[in-house]
């Protein structure tokens, strides 16, 4: 039994929902729950990704080294560094601005395209890809050949997309804005897709302490239900044996675990392991919940652990080709 005692002391000391403090200590105990709140008290370190389309590591980093700033190595990307010290603003430099580095406010958000593994020459979707981050990622891996459908039906970030492109000096991108779920119509295939899915945002909460408070439960089950649409819908883009990595910022089971549950009981999707050193299992029991067990596969990033933001990633393969109709 929760101590709801316990989790309205916490909420009130630390600024939450009640429910929200019930929830994690139901998820993860009493212990990890206070550690998890604590650590979310605490700013993340912003993080450059080398934009190797333009620049090579090792210059890039002598420069910014020259102009005093002080950064250290992302565990998992060789070519990712957190910002520890940095003399003036990132986004102020001679180097930000000729588009040798992008900024992200975060670890995590690299994790993605890294577990997608994109290859020159492939076609991809990345299918909620405005302001861009995850979208030029992709592009650098791809050495800017092969093609990016990038998707995002919001107008104003999709402005930010195409000039981040634009300055990252991306050539094999298509930016399209529209509604992800309506991508069946155009009868594609392609061999993988990332789907960064609109969500909560609760893992955000070292970044957005606004977070905190800003969302209600209903807001969980309204995700959960946009989530599983749009991931449908997707996979009906996918080649067989194609690939698609499903990531949210939010460590709620039911935008994360609840969903592939749901996608795999309705398709035939495989999950894949990922090949990361870091990361906690998904879970296969919460809230009453029973869910497949090759969900252990997927990963969870948690910012007292692994110093990111919360973050939830899964890798599925399309055993056979769909019919595309909607």
């Amino acid at each position: 039994m929760i101590d709801k005692g316990l989790a309205k002391k916490l909420a009130e000391k630390y600024g939450y929902h009640t429910y929200m403090i019930e929830r994690y200590l139901e998820l993860f105990g009493e212990d990890e729950t206070i550690k998890l709140l604590e650590a979310n008290e605490k700013p993340l370190n912003p993080v450059i990704r080398c934009n190797t389309l333009k620049i090579s590591v090792k210059s890039l980093i002598n420069r910014l080294l020259a102009k005093g700033f002080k950064l250290e190595k992302v565990p998992w990307i060789d070519y990712a560094f957190q910002v520890v010290k940095s003399p003036f603003s990132l986004g102020s430099t001679t180097e930000y601005l000729m588009g040798y580095y992008y900024i992200h406010k975060g670890m995590g958000s690299l994790l993605p395209v890294h577990v997608l593994d994109p290859k020159p020459g492939e076609i991809i979707i990345d299918a909620a890809a405005a302001p861009g981050g995850k979208t030029s990622q992709i592009a650098q891996l791809m050495e800017n050949k092969g093609v990016i459908l990038a998707i995002d039906i919001n107008r104003e970030r999709m402005k930010a997309l195409r000039s981040n492109l634009s300055r990252l000096g991306v050539e094999n991108v298509i930016a399209y804005r529209m509604d992800a779920r309506d991508l069946p119509k155009f009868g594609i295939k392609v061999d993988k897709i990332l789907l960064d899915a609109p969500c909560t945002g609760e893992g955000l909460i070292p970044i957005d302490k606004s977070r905190k408070k800003s969302r209600l439960i209903e807001d969980i089950k309204y995700c959960s239900t946009l989530q599983i649409s749009m991931l449908s819908a997707l996979l009906k883009c996918l080649k067989e044996n194609g690939v698609v990595v499903y990531s949210t910022c939010s460590i709620a089971p039911e935008e994360n675990e609840l969903v592939i549950h749901r996608i795999l009981e309705q398709f035939p999707v495989s999950v894949e392991k990922i090949s990361l050193k870091d990361g906690l299992s998904g879970f296969t029991e919460f809230f009453g919940y029973k869910v497949r067990e090759e969900l252990r596969k997927a990963a969870r990033f948690y910012p007292h652990i692994h110093g990111t933001q919360g973050f939830f990633i899964c890798k599925l393969k399309l055993r056979e080709e769909l019919d595309d109709k909607v």
